[in-house]
């Protein structure tokens, strides 16, 4: 009886442990895809709240969503996107999650993206005005020094998503620290760290990690089947050297 009651207690403090970790360093997710149905992310209301039950399990209490925005395979519009951000949100009222949801944007840097900036009308979060940009996997676009520049004239805080899966910063590495110079910070995917994109964007996560170079972590959680990746995270060798960046997660 004695062993079980220690088995227990120590299966209960691990797991209070983990919580306590993640909500010490990531009480806020600001990059994942739970609206359903607007782009490559959740396709049901179910499959959303599945996600956000095991966030508030976790003790997640801030869920900035971040859907696609790109002119070639996901158009959408701020306009839409503030509109299904209420059917999720009234969801959470109706089960008492307690977690606070709210929508921002992944903006692919395209042709749409510099317009939506011209004008302005970029869907943004955080007192500094940050917006989430990602670019194409095989190479940056020319024009990404000027667009960092452009995002600071406007008065946003540029967030480079996940800089640890493109392929020409796996292969100079280097190149991210110039990026950083300019005023883009970087936003780290947590399953990267247990190896959901393949060796080399985990190997470079880490090198990132052990360069203090992550301003935010995010989920990027697509679909509930994930989220047993995504806590696998939590107890990779990595998320030691999460406590040691300048991660602004709590800040929001």
């Amino acid at each position: 009886m004695w062993q079980q009651v220690q088995r227990w207690f120590k299966k209960e403090s691990s797991a209070a442990s983990v919580i306590e970790r993640i909500t010490e360093l990531w009480p806020t997710d600001m990059h994942n895809h739970l609206i359903p149905g607007v782009d490559d992310g959740v396709k049901t209301l179910d499959e959303s709240l599945a996600c956000l039950r095991q966030y508030a399990a976790w003790g997640i209490r801030r869920v900035i969503a971040t859907p696609h925005i790109s002119q070639d395979y996901h158009p959408n519009t701020a306009t839409q996107l503030l509109e299904a951000v209420k059917g999720v949100q009234q969801a959470l009222r109706d089960e008492n999650i307690p977690i606070e949801f709210s929508v921002a944007a992944e903006y692919l840097l395209d042709e749409q993206f510099d317009h939506l900036l011209r004008a302005g009308e970029l869907l943004s979060f955080g007192e500094k005005q940050y917006v989430l940009i990602e670019t194409g996997w095989a190479a940056a676009p020319r024009q990404l020094d000027q667009w960092v520049f452009d995002l600071q004239v406007k008065g946003y805080t540029p967030i480079l998503a996940h800089p640890e899966r493109y392929r020409y910063y796996q292969s100079e590495p280097y190149l991210l620290k110039q990026l950083r110079e300019q005023g883009c910070l970087l936003q780290l995917n947590l399953m990267s760290l247990a190896g959901r994109y393949g060796a080399k964007a985990q190997k470079l996560a880490q090198d990132l990690l052990k360069e203090h170079c992550i301003s935010f972590i995010g989920s990027d959680l697509h679909r509930p089947a994930d989220l047993a990746i995504l806590q696998e995270a939590f107890s990779m060798p990595g998320w030691q050297e999460l406590a040691k960046q300048p991660l602004l997660n709590s800040k929001l």
